[in-house]
């Protein structure tokens, strides 16, 4: 079968083989034509073709119909072309139970001319509103979806089927209490409120092998708010989707033993030897609300202790277990032990692994290890079989992955290993270790791996510190790093005393260039830099799983969790603890459509509001304006917008212009956020603010931006101009019309300014303020204090890598400078500071060989101390220039990046200093930066005149006399 393309591996199942194959061609972009030729390809039977047709049109095909309909007239066009005869003769079934919004645009296209769908906005209007949480509205005993063409089209194509119909659910404890399994979370139908008990019920069912009859569970709903809060859909109540259910293990017990009698009769009829065998049940929940039925997988476990639970031991080597899938789906298992471990001892070059078969006599078989075979010894003993494995270290050692152990008899299926009652073992070799360990369904797993950290106690103290305890072997200064998926590494040395360690983390004020903040928002994992430079990964002892705290601590109004997920990974959990009314879409919905229309039409306060960077950062021009104000002795009220606890905004005091009243602080998102930027006189910002925000005719916007821009933006991108125009085209021309002052550093900036953003208003060729301190004539003692700070020796010359960020490579980590070849050549009394874009992957900077100060909370600073700044296409070149100080372009992809993100500035004609496209030509320049500096002088003169002509260390002043005093 010729289709242009075949999956990585072949799954057995042809319909999933061939999606797979649709799939990677959409994804790929490949074109329609290329497509249909895989989805038309023989090879199919009848019942194959509709679950392939089912799936095909709900998913890859449906998601490039998107695509096609938000693309303009002639996509449209193409798409419905060679989509019709395929959609006509797809089996009418399939097409009637497709999800509703699917149905609806597929039967458009069977039923409707090509021409009408092409230049109507049906089908755009119906994937817009598909893309929103669509309400359900009940007819009599049937509902149907609420959405566009419901006078165009037949009233059964709006129905809601069993597409529709999926069960929300969310499972946060399974536990065992009095020898039952009880199971609890919230469970609903999207967009179908319970409010109440009434007409309301839920039902767990375990369903087992074929003809097995199901076991159904004593279901309870209850009052459950959290599901609303958490909720997708604004304007739904889900207060009573919460559920409990009760299982005892004697239904599964009865039901698996005549099971077992069944497939022991089959085996013997075959004269084969009876085995004790595992059944599974998955778990399912039956939903009535409001005569609407829906059946669906009970799946969705909470982060900790719900991923993994205990089993109950049933005596007689039996056991039931509650299980998750790879899918997060529960299953409860009834297990028989046939392999137990028993003891692991080290015999010289050998591991022995010593298990038993309880019950069953053998002399011959084999083990394996993750698919290996290995030799064992079987002895018979009283009541079953003691075998021996005995596993080569020196062949362990060289695996990179572990794998379950599993004992096979002769004649028999392979059993997995059980824990048992045995100890786990973690036996050292050298700078490794083999650990014997269970999983999280107790079956026992070997492996061999780098010595890892084993935490062994968690506590929190009364100052909201953690305290983590454990074992390491091992000797020499080794350090915590807690890594956020952006990035961004906080280290923590760690206390060692003989194989044992301690750390202490204080999560709400993590130290930062001698100043504190808490960790930001998000999952942070933990591991382990040991002292050749390796990362390990911190691993909690099983033995304390049970009683591990996975509370969370409220500190400072940010909630902090320590985690053990994906059974023994320890991760650290943060986010800012908001009340109850401002959590979920139900939440925000209030927050827009309510409160903040509400606040606008009351009277205005006398108050500035600051945002930086969406109030991620205390720095820029928007500093230099409040500080400004501050020093002037402002009356009124100064109010920042803070977001996840960037940072703590400085007072009078603080600032050094005496006593008096500190700022306000508002959290971003919260009811006091939506409220001060509804009734504050002034907002000052260097961004987009929120696309709730709509400026009143008696407040002021100063738009400050963040940067003569280098790069193109706003209506320049190629995006921007599409047919129809693009969300992002729409929500900056809402904002543009709000702002009263758009500041400029330059005229040059003014004209690209207004073109790409369609701004009309005033604007203020002030200069940049936050420049202000580059000239200043204390600037000399302010470099002094700020080189103290980082700790940069006196007399080093300091160098500042300041990239840009690549929107097609942002998760790049590397800097591209070999800063080791640069120290070898330039010699001592050179200081390299890296700071990367925030927008860009957190960069690796080598130990010992340069300074990370990316999350240094504002870059001027950085620029009072650099004696030269490296930069590619960053706006830093037109701040950095009033310093007068040498600058070098590393401009390695200025090919690439021209064409693909496309520049206002000509580097080769007008950049104050040379281009390089290597990192030795940098570290050359850095080598002569005197003769490079002399031979750019002129341009260094015309750059300054055009590009920042006003940035005079006055700025600031002119700027708030203007806005103020005016």
């Amino acid at each position: 079968m010729a289709i242009g393309a075949t999956p990585a591996r072949a799954s057995g199942d042809p319909v999933v083989d061939r999606l797979r194959v649709v799939q990677d061609l959409c994804d790929r972009g490949e074109p329609l034509d290329s497509i249909m030729a895989a989805v038309l390809a023989d090879g199919l039977k009848p019942h194959e073709r509709r679950r392939f047709d089912a799936d095909a049109l709900a998913g890859p095909l449906g998601s490039r119909l998107d695509i096609a309909t938000k693309r303009g007239a002639a996509r449209r066009r193409e798409f419905v072309t060679v989509l019709k005869p395929y959609v006509t003769g797809v089996d009418a079934r399939v097409k009637r139970d497709l999800p509703v919004a699917r149905r609806i645009a597929f039967h458009l296209i069977e039923h409707r001319e090509i021409d009408d769908l092409a230049d109507g906005d049906a089908l755009q209007k119906l994937v817009a509103a598909a893309a929103e949480p669509s309400r359900r509205v009940r007819k009599k005993l049937r509902w149907y979806a609420d959405l566009p063409l419901q006078d165009e089209l037949p009233e059964a194509l709006f129905r809601l089927r069993a597409a529709d119909l999926i069960p929300m659910t969310q499972i946060e404890d399974v536990s065992w209490s009095g020898g039952r399994l009880h199971v609890s979370g919230h469970a609903y139908l999207a967009g179908l409120s319970v409010r109440s008990r009434r007409f309301n019920r839920a039902t767990v069912v375990l369903r087992g092998p074929r003809w097995l009859p199901p076991v159904r569970l004593r279901t309870r709903r209850v009052f459950h708010p959290e599901a609303t809060y958490g909720a997708e859909e604004a304007g739904c109540n889900y207060d009573w989707s919460g559920f409990t259910a009760e299982l005892s293990p004697w239904p599964l017990r009865w039901r698996s033993a005549v099971r077992a009698v069944v497939r022991g009769g089959k085996r013997l009829l075959r004269r084969r030897a009876t085995v004790q065998d595992t059944t599974t049940w998955r778990a399912e929940i039956v939903i009535w609300s409001r005569g609407a039925r829906a059946v669906g997988l009970l799946r969705g476990p909470s982060t900790g202790r719900t991923e993994r639970p205990s089993g109950l031991d049933l005596g007689g080597g039996w056991w039931i277990r509650p299980v998750w899938t790879s899918d997060r789906a529960l299953q409860v298992v009834l297990q028989p032990t046939r392999a137990e471990l028993t003891g692991v001892k080290l015999d010289g070059e050998r591991l022995e692994v010593q298990v038993f078969l309880p019950g069953k006599e053998a002399s011959r078989g084999h083990a394996r290890l993750d698919g290996h075979r290995i030799a064992a010894d079987f002895t018979p003993v009283d009541g079953g079989t003691a075998v021996v494995v005995p596993l080569a270290v020196a062949s362990l050692l060289q695996e990179r992955d572990g794998g379950r152990l599993w004992i096979e008899p002769k004649g028999d299926p392979a059993a997995s290993v059980m824990i048992g009652k045995a100890e786990e073992s973690r036996t050292v070799v050298g700078d490794r270790e083999i650990t014997v360990l269970r999983d999280r369904r107790d079956r026992v797993s070997v492996s061999a791996h780098r010595i890892r950290p084993v935490i062994t106690a968690a506590t929190w103290d009364e100052q909201g510190v953690l305290v983590l305890e454990g074992s390491y072997p091992g000797s020499g200064a080794a350090e915590l790093t807690l890594k956020h998926r952006s990035g961004l590494i906080h280290a923590i040395p760690l206390e060692r005393e003989g194989s044992r360690f301690t750390v202490r983390i204080a999560a709400a004020a993590m130290p930062r260039f001698g100043d504190t903040v808490p960790l930001g928002s998000g999952t942070w994992s933990m591991a382990v830099r040991d002292p050749a430079g390796q990362i390990v990964p911190f691993r909690v002892d099983h033995a304390i799983l049970d009683d591990l705290d996975e509370d969370t601590k409220i500190r400072d109004g940010r909630e902090y969790r320590l985690i053990s997920t994906r059974f023994d990974i320890p991760v650290l959990s943060v986010a800012e603890h908001r009340p109850d009314d401002e959590k979920g879409a139900g939440g925000l919905y209030a927050l827009r459509r309510g409160f903040y229309p509400a606040e606008r039409t009351r009277e205005l306060n006398d108050a500035i509001v600051y945002v930086a960077y969406d109030g991620r950062q205390y720095e820029g021009n928007v500093r230099a304006i409040y500080e400004e104000r501050v020093r002037r002795g402002d009356a009124g009220e100064h109010i920042w917008v803070v977001k996840d606890g960037a940072f703590t905004p400085p007072g009078p005091a603080e600032l050094g212009f005496g006593e008096g009243e500190g700022p306000t602080v508002v959290r971003a998102g919260s009811r006091e956020h939506y409220a001060v930027l509804a009734r504050s006189r002034y907002v000052v910002t260097n961004g987009f603010l929120p696309p709730w925000f709509r400026a009143r005719e008696d407040q002021t916007v100063v738009q400050t931006w963040h940067g003569t821009p280098v790069k193109r933006l706003g209506n320049d991108l190629p995006h921007m101009s599409r047919d129809p125009r693009p969300p992002a085209w729409h929500r900056q021309a809402v904002e543009v019309r709000g702002w009263d002052l758009l500041v400029s550093q330059s005229p040059w900036a003014t004209r690209v300014l207004r073109k790409a953003f369609g701004y009309q208003g005033e604007v203020l060729e002030s200069g940049y303020p936050r420049n202000d301190v580059l000239v200043a004539p204390d600037r000399d003692e302010m470099a002094a204090r700020m080189r103290a700070r980082l700790g940069i020796a006196e007399g080093a010359r300091v160098v500042l890598y300041a990239p840009t960020y690549r929107d097609y490579d942002r998760k790049n980590a590397s800097i591209r400078l070999d800063l080791a070849e640069a120290h070898r050549v330039l010699g001592p009394g050179h200081e390299f500071l890296i700071r990367a874009h925030s927008m860009q992957a957190a960069p690796n900077v080598p130990a010992g060989l340069g300074r990370d100060v990316t999350t240094y909370p504002d870059i001027t600073d950085l620029l009072l101390i650099a004696d030269v700044l490296i930069t590619d296409y960053s706006s830093v070149m037109f701040d950095f220039a009033a310093t007068g100080r040498p600058m070098l372009f590393f401009t390695h992809d200025l090919q690439r990046y021209s064409s693909k993100r496309g520049m206002y500035l000509d580097l080769a004609a007008e950049a104050p200093g040379p281009l390089l496209s290597t990192g030795a030509e940098v570290i050359k320049a850095l080598r002569s930066i005197d003769e490079v500096t002399a031979a750019h002088a002129e341009r260094y003169d015309l750059f300054q005149r055009t590009y920042a002509p006003r940035d005079d260390g006055k700025a600031t002043a002119r700027l708030v006399d203007h806005v103020f005093l005016s």
